[in-house]
């Protein structure tokens, strides 16, 4: 049913985006979501007593007519003056996207662990009220070429982001964390020199926001492909790149809710043979005595290796893959810049409890969500382009108490 659901609403939206004005009248409507959504004829005409008098109403018209409202109520359609029957998109982002209004926010989908906004953060962060331990997020980078989904440009990009932020920062608990994705391939224009805004908005965050940085990962991504392509490639004046920063912020580096010991990895083979020996059994030292090894050393046996800060993961993974697949098979934009589970998953688990809240102002592909669902942690993610809410609410159709209100 929840399929079904989905793929209607779907039906509903791009009977719309495939027009190029934006504009449809209500019958064309009708023909074109049955077509499109699978609905036979005899359904579509089917009739059925309704309300309180039991009128015959056509049951396929009244499901389409109400996913058409709930598209009004996101600020996505509007009726057109004068017509009788027609609408008209508000405001299309792109070929493949639609807006919802700066000021309107609606619930996209919910489980019992966390909720998914259509809507732009900055307006549904400033009316929040609720403790936030920590927030995982990737938002657009600063690009000359945009992605479908748009972006800031380099010079508006740390006024942006601080401003984004603000309302979510204003809600961090003591010691809360924020772990912000950003891009290193942004470049002068026409130079191969690289650009400084990473370094002007972190000082941005220090000083507007009152963020300390704890430290700036480096999440490496062999699957990252090779580039930048004109001063790696043709210009051959750089090396190709396969990291992109994470910067971990938090507004109290004395109450800072990290805890490494949630996130210790497997032992090498190595240490595990150094005690099983007993330790080294050198005595040696290293940089005029900065480093020493003394016999015994390493002879304990603990939980783990404590983690480096160069985090190794591919973007390709399953949950991204099985993502894009429903998303294609309901006629949805994937999201083309996926976070990997891998990373969501150890930022989530390195920085909370079960059952503290994590937050993704930019959700895109709802990676955050995704991973925080599966650890127990409680989640609020805010979307603003319609599609990828509807494709972000395909990863939780077996979550606990999903409802997807977009598909009610």
């Amino acid at each position: 049913m929840e399929a079904t659901q989905l793929n209607l609403f779907s039906s509903v939206l791009h009977a719309y985006s495939a027009q190029t004005s934006g504009v449809l009248d209500n019958a064309a409507l009708y023909r074109n979501v049955a077509v499109a959504a699978g609905v036979s004829e005899a359904d579509a005409a089917a009739r059925a007593p309704v309300g309180k008098d039991g009128d015959m109403r056509n049951v396929f018209e009244r499901k389409v007519r109400w996913y058409q409202q709930t598209l009004k109520s996101a600020g996505i359609l509007e009726h057109v003056a004068g017509e009788r029957g027609v609408w008209q998109l508000t405001r299309p982002a792109s070929k493949d996207l639609n807006q919802i209004e700066p000021t309107v926010s609606v619930l996209g989908f919910s489980t019992d662990l966390g909720i998914a906004i259509l809507g732009s953060c900055d307006s549904v962060f400033a009316k929040l009220d609720a403790p936030i331990t920590l927030v995982v997020t990737s938002p657009p980078y600063p690009l000359a070429r945009a992605r479908s989904y748009g972006n800031p440009t380099e010079a508006q990009y740390v006024d942006w982001i601080c401003k984004m932020l603000e309302p979510v920062v204003r809600n961090l608990v003591p010691g809360g964390s924020i772990c912000l994705n950003v891009s290193n391939d942004i470049f002068m224009p026409g130079s191969p020199a690289r650009s400084l805004y990473r370094e002007r908005l972190v000082l941005a965050l220090h000083d507007r926001l009152g963020l300390h940085k704890m430290d700036e990962l480096i999440w490496r991504n062999p699957s990252k492909a090779p580039g930048p392509i004109r001063y790696a490639s043709i210009d051959r004046t750089q090396l190709n790149v396969e990291y992109e920063p994470v910067y971990w912020l938090t507004n109290d580096p004395y109450q800072v809710r990290s805890n490494n010991r949630r996130v210790l990895q497997e032992h090498t083979q190595r240490h595990l043979d150094l005690i099983q020996q007993g330790g080294e059994q050198r005595d040696v030292s290293f940089s005029d005595g900065a480093y020493r090894i003394k016999p015994g050393r390493f002879a304990n046996p603990t939980e783990g290796r404590i983690p480096r800060n160069v985090l190794s993961f591919g973007h390709r993974c399953p949950t991204q893959t099985a993502y894009k697949r429903a998303a294609k098979e309901r006629g949805l934009p994937a999201h083309g810049a996926p976070m990997p589970m891998k990373l969501a998953s150890f930022l989530i688990e390195f920085l909370t409890e079960p059952g503290e809240l994590v937050v993704d102002p930019f959700a895109g592909s709802f990676t955050t969500a995704d991973a925080a669902e599966r650890l127990g942690r409680r989640w609020l993610a805010t979307e603003c382009m319609l599609e990828y809410v509807c494709g972000g609410a395909t990863r939780f159709v077996q979550a606990p108490g999903f409802y997807n209100r977009l598909a009610a």
